[in-house]
């Protein structure tokens, strides 16, 4: 057998020790409900039928964007994977949904083992926290697509809600409240601007340590994304949640409003939550007026809750954390800072 396809940049034995190094974690994530076994063409995964009368599945992909780019700097791949699936888990949670099983797509430039080895100790990490089987993938090298030494990772996860229980955000009305559960930092958006500014406008190395910040600038933008899913999954079965919104792309001008009914809008007060340092020293650094900060970031807000007044005790009783943030008013349907 010839080199020829590993002369053009493919290397088949490197896939297949790749695969080897990571079925072992891969596994630990499997539950009763996974038949087969890593390496069948498709993943098997049986319904949990009797635990539901009326299923809903509810699915997502998404992505890690450019913050790939700062592991790529810190040679750092064990986060990644751990943002992906917590990012993915959080946009069905929004609908009340709990996690089935996840997949994920890894394009490599070059494949090196251990590399894809971290890549997926986070991938399985995430689905262990979220209850979540990894139950498939995609492993490509592709030469000429990707730079060497850099990757993209994407992620599709399923999942099922009751349909009596949908969160809709259909019953929220004026009057209604805003809880803001804090982040852990930009989560994974807004990493255009922030290496921007970090990088080339301040001209900061990814190690270089800041005071402010408690750390280096590398460990701050790395900072994992958050899962709220054991914090509000409890609380779905109750029916006192009305909406969710993930604070992602988009930030709180754009996410809010994709779940208020078009006769109402949102105002939020600005200082009734503790802003992390990461965000005060970009806005600081490239003089960002608030009203682009709070569209590109999450401003230390990850997921905001919509409940009715007389719900609030009980959601804060139960997520002790969450800051209320703002209120819902009757009219035009937009996000409003004051």
């Amino acid at each position: 057998m010839t080199d020829l396809y590993k002369k053009a940049g493919v290397n088949i034995d490197a896939g297949n020790e790749a695969v080897q190094r990571i079925k072992g974690l891969v596994r630990e994530t499997y539950n009763s409900q996974v038949l087969g076994d890593l390496g069948n063409f498709g993943g098997l995964f049986a319904f949990p039928v009797r635990d539901f009368r009326e299923p809903v599945l509810v699915s997502s992909t998404d992505g890690v964007g450019t913050k790939l780019k700062v592991a790529f700097a810190l040679e750092r791949y064990d986060t990644v994977g751990y943002d992906l699936v917590n990012h993915c888990v959080n946009d069905i949670l929004v609908q009340g949904a709990r996690p089935l099983f996840f997949l994920d797509y890894i394009g490599a430039g070059v494949v090196k083992p251990a590399m894809i080895e971290d890549i997926v100790k986070g991938l399985a990490r995430g689905c262990k926290e979220n209850g979540c089987v990894l139950i498939g993938g995609e492993t490509a090298e592709m030469p000429g697509i990707y730079s060497k030494g850099e990757f993209d990772l994407a992620g599709t996860i399923i999942g099922v809600v009751e349909r009596e229980q949908l969160i809709t955000g259909a019953a929220i009305q004026a009057g209604d409240v805003l809880l803001g559960l804090p982040s852990l930092g930009l989560h994974t958006n807004g990493y255009s601007l922030a290496r921007q500014i970090c990088f080339e406008k301040l001209e900061l190395g990814p190690q270089e340590y800041l005071s402010e910040l408690n750390g280096t600038i590398g460990e701050a933008l790395l900072a994992p994304h958050r899962s709220y899913y054991q914090q509000i999954y409890p609380l779905v079965s109750k029916q006192i949640i009305k909406g969710l919104a993930h604070i992602t792309g988009g930030g709180f001008y754009d996410n809010i409003p994709r779940i208020l009914p078009e006769t109402c809008g949102v105002e939020i007060t600005k200082g009734s939550w503790p802003i992390p340092p990461i965000f005060r020293f970009l806005q600081r650094s490239a003089d960002i007026p608030d009203e682009e900060a709070y569209r590109v970031f999450n401003m230390g807000i990850g997921m905001v809750v919509i409940c009715a007044p007389q719900d609030v005790g009980a959601l804060k009783a139960a997520i002790p954390e969450s800051y209320q943030i703002g209120t819902v008013f009757s009219g035009v349907h937009q996000v409003r800072m004051v």
